[in-house]
């Protein structure tokens, strides 16, 4: 008699996709390989939107979208990022999830850690590795520091401190981190968080897969 039974090896792996901000790519990805979860994909946008957190609840969107029909699951590596819960109505009308937090900082940190940073000194400019590797494109150009020097001291006239949270260990990044903190005249500190807050958010979604 013909066995019923279904061969699992024959199964079509439950596929999904990430939606990220593209300053959190190279982190997702070392989780994804760390853990072997090759179902998962990523597709970013635009890391220069933290610049312009406007535009990101409808890029979000169109994401979504673009997307739903080729994947069994969608998920957003996102905080609010200064959307204004614009970024969590977009996402609860899509019927799709979030990482927790208002932004990588308290994610990377975790968000007991963050907020006591912010109550020790609420005059603190974070740094994230992804940050200290386009310094100069996101902070110094971005705020047309380059262009216009004298900006400095409105832009960080109020800050007390330069906080780098530290994703993976790296000696040229610190070094990069004082320098940058130098250049803004503040002094760093620094906070080794490792990539449990994105592993965190993605390991029981994963186990899905």
């Amino acid at each position: 008699m013909e066995s019923m039974m279904t061969d699992a090896s024959t199964e079509t792996p439950r596929k999904t996709l990430v939606i990220a901000c593209g300053a959190l790519a190279r982190e997702f990805l070392a989780v994804k390989q760390a853990n072997g979860w090759d179902h998962l994909e990523i597709t970013c946008l635009p890391a220069i939107w933290h610049n312009y957190p406007q535009k990101i609840p409808d890029g979000v969107r169109r994401k979504i979208r673009a997307n739903r029909a080729s994947y069994d699951e969608i998920l957003v590596l996102y905080g609010d990022c200064g959307s204004g819960g614009i970024l969590d109505e977009v996402l609860k009308e899509e019927g799709v999830e979030r990482i927790d937090g208002p932004h990588c900082y308290s994610f990377f940190a975790g968000a007991e850690v963050f907020d006591k940073m912010q109550d020790d000194e609420i005059g603190t400019f974070y740094l994230t590795d992804f940050l200290v590797r386009h310094f100069d494109r996101f902070v110094i150009k971005g705020l047309k520091l380059d262009k216009h020097p004298q900006l400095l001291p409105m832009y960080f006239g109020n800050y007390k401190r330069v906080m780098f949270l530290v994703q993976v260990p790296d000696k040229t990044l610190e070094k990069k981190a004082h320098a940058a903190a130098a250049r803004l005249g503040l002094p760093l500190e620094i906070h080794y968080t490792g990539l449990g807050g994105i592993e965190a958010f993605m390991k029981p979604r994963a186990a899905a897969g």
